[in-house]
């Protein structure tokens, strides 16, 4: 059997990680695209078409995956789901999955979906979330499905469409007919609906979804439970090492530091005398941390430089430099749900915790301090002494505090 994987969208709520498609997001040493396709590797996936950008982003990226047949193909404009997966016809020979760059959890629902093809024609993956206005929801009687509902007006608990599903080639005749806009494969699928049998496999939990970056949370603690190994060789004298933490190839954790895991550190690191890292943090190739610096609940991207300070719940892209003394405030005094401004608009996050996001090429100064859920968008420079209350723009430069 066969997959497409849709990787080609703008990822504009993903702001200010969004210099890539968000699938490329590393986690554990790849991307979380790479994940996803080791999980349709899992269910004996191999023929796998990927839809990219037309930067071809994605094929500059993981290039070829042992064990797996991976063609690449370009949608020319972001015109949605099915606009996307048109350009995917000409490579399917029979019955298919679609679905999301980031279902690293596509391998819970494969099997149960293969097995009901069966009793329908068209399966889709479906879980429980008590937040239906995000999301299409499936409108059910039974184990089938009547039709998809593009974000209703709805509250309470609701049967969400995961962005798992297995189609028939004939998928493509119904598609062709509908009105073309941004939610045409739903249409299309409504419409192929109303014509045959559609089922659905649901889970009694709400799946993740990575929408808004601090998603990148959760992505992480479920590829520290699936995939994260203990692993590491020669360290210095006094480190302490606690539970399950993966060091890679030629990295150096000076005197002193201490790593509580679940940790996962990645190859040509540097972990400074009397650091701390812990609780769930990740770490990519190539970041220096330096001497007396406190790294928790994080994620940090590959080539980032921190000399010392205080890093929480933050999220921090590529090639970031960050001078000695930074703290990232993650809890508000009234201990309220962090609300994030994010491009003009308020975002409840459902995080009580919630540190600094920080987009690739950004340089920040000395004894800067960050306000509990602060955005700061790539290639900016932030000086020193300054505070960070909300939204900083792409390239923004700020040195309110150097007089010339």
């Amino acid at each position: 059997m066969q997959a497409v994987i849709l990787a080609a969208g703008e990822s504009s709520r993903f702001w200010p990680l969004n210099s890539r498609h968000k699938s490329l997001f590393k986690i554990c040493g790849k991307p979380i695209i790479q994940h996803t396709i080791e999980g349709l590797i899992k269910c004996k996936i191999r023929d796998i078409i990927i839809v990219q950008k037309k930067e071809k982003d994605i094929e500059k990226e993981i290039g070829k995956i042992e064990d797996a047949k991976i063609t690449f193909v370009e949608q020319e404009k972001p015109l949605g789901m099915g606009n996307a997966l048109l350009n995917a016809k000409d490579f399917l020979k029979d019955n298919f999955f679609v679905l999301n760059a980031d279902r690293i959890d596509c391998d819970i629902f494969i099997k149960e979906m293969i097995s009901e093809l069966k009793n329908a024609d068209l399966i889709l993956a479906g879980s429980k979330t008590q937040k239906p206005w995000l999301y299409g929801i499936l409108k059910m009687k039974g184990k089938e499905v009547i039709s998809i509902i593009e974000k209703p007006n709805l509250t309470g608990e609701a049967i969400k469409a995961v962005g798992i599903y297995l189609l028939p080639l004939e998928f493509f005749k119904y598609y062709e007919k509908v009105k073309k806009h941004m939610y045409d494969f739903e249409d299309a699928i409504n419409e192929y609906i109303k014509d045959h049998k559609a089922r659905a496999v649901v889970k009694n939990f709400d799946t993740i979804s990575l929408k808004y970056p601090w998603d990148l949370f959760s992505f992480c603690k479920i590829l520290f439970e699936k995939q994260l190994k203990k692993k590491y060789k020669k360290i210095s004298r006094n480190v302490k090492i606690e539970g399950n933490v993966f060091i890679g190839k030629n990295t150096i954790i000076y005197e002193n530091a201490v790593i509580r895991g679940p940790c996962y550190i990645g190859d040509n690191c540097v972990v400074g005398n009397n650091s701390i890292l812990r609780e769930c943090t990740n770490i990519e190739n190539n970041s220096v941390i330096g001497a007396n610096c406190e790294i928790a609940r994080s994620i940090i991207q590959e080539n980032c430089k921190i000399h010392s300070g205080y890093i929480g719940d933050s999220i921090i892209d590529r090639n970031c430099k960050i001078g000695a003394g930074i703290i990232t405030a993650n809890k508000r005094l009234d201990e309220k749900e962090i609300v994030v401004k994010h491009r003009g608009k308020e975002i409840c996050t459902n995080f009580k915790k919630l540190g600094v996001i920080i987009g690739e090429n950004t340089k920040i100064g000395i004894r800067v301090s960050t306000m509990p859920g602060s955005l700061i968008g790539k290639n900016c420079i932030i000086g020193p002494n300054e505070l960070i209350r909300k939204e900083v723009d792409d390239g923004k430069v700020i040195l309110k505090s150097i007089k010339m």
